[in-house]
């Protein structure tokens, strides 16, 4: 039954017989059998299929519901467990916005599992609001994000402060001065990250305290990660907002330049985002390891 709930649990996440089959290293037939047994175990249907797609009945939506639960309780069980013997073993789901798993958590990964060898992780990737959604949908049990959204089903923890800095290439040519006024904003060309993002909506507050709309830029593209922003920079005439630890390399090595607008400074704290409520032992034992990476009191 657990083995038929996992295929049914990772069904329900992709929604696709093919991925969740090669997820789990069985064939198709297999998953479709597993779903059937489930189906008629239950006297209801699971799925609706409309040719190459499906999705969740409202059978299959509680069924997900409460997997979710009882997979949360094992791990808790593994972990928990394991530390009388001080073998501390277990699956810690961990969710990153962009930036943050690009360049600040590996190296509190590696010192993690340096400490707790037999403790695996997964990293889950993706904006601000994927990341929260994530936790809410309980596919992960801590995020790290960036931005000002509050979900009242969510504790916000700061973690560490940033600095959005505004950049360009150092061969820029439109760029004659090093402190730009909020005027000369206006018309220069940008690009941003995509809606969702929390560094995007980090940026759109701070204009708006100078009463600037991001709609009064000229935003020449919006693209989903933060390298290739960089990239695009390199190549380009165009000025973005960036995290500082996000250009630390290109600064150092005279690619790109950071520019000072008069009156404007965008500071931030990533945030340690759980659900409501006491954390499980494991993810206590993560937020310890990375708060004392950073020697910080949280």
């Amino acid at each position: 039954m657990d083995f038929r709930l996992k295929v049914f649990y990772t069904v329900a996440i992709r929604l696709n017989f093919t991925k969740a089959a090669s997820e789990l290293y069985i064939s198709q037939p297999a998953v479709s059998k597993h779903i059937q047994e489930l189906e008629e175990t239950y006297k209801t249907k699971l799925f609706e299929r409309n040719g190459s797609k499906i999705a969740l009945t409202p059978a299959g939506e509680i069924l997900l519901k409460h997997t979710k639960s009882i997979f949360e309780i094992y791990r808790e069980i593994d972990f928990e467990m394991s530390s009388f013997i001080n073998e501390r073993q277990g699956l810690l789901r961990l969710g990153a916005s962009t930036t943050i798993s690009q360049y600040i958590i590996s190296p509190v990964l590696a010192r993690f599992h340096q400490k707790q060898k037999d403790i695996k992780v997964n990293l889950l990737n993706g904006n601000t609001e994927q990341i929260e959604n994530a936790l809410i949908n309980k596919e992960i049990e801590i995020g790290i994000v960036e931005g000002q959204s509050k979900n009242q089903s969510i504790k916000y923890t700061p973690f560490l402060k940033d600095e959005l800095v505004l950049v360009c290439n150092t061969k820029n040519p439109m760029i004659k001065q090093n402190e730009l006024s909020l005027e000369d904003l206006k018309s220069m060309k940008f690009i941003t990250r995509e809606r969702g993002s929390g560094t995007l909506e980090v940026i759109e507050y701070a204009l708006k305290q100078l009463n600037v709309k991001i709609s009064d830029l000229q935003i020449e593209m919006q693209l989903g990660s933060t390298e290739s922003i960089k990239s695009y920079l390199l190549n380009s005439d165009c000025l973005a907002f960036m995290s500082i630890h996000a250009v630390d390399k290109e600064l150092k090595n005279n690619e790109l330049m950071i520019l000072d607008v008069a009156g404007l400074s965008v500071e931030r704290y990533f945030y340690i985002i759980t659900l409501l409520g006491k954390p499980n032992a494991l993810s206590e034992l993560f937020i310890q390891n990375i708060s004392s990476y950073y020697n910080l009191e949280l």
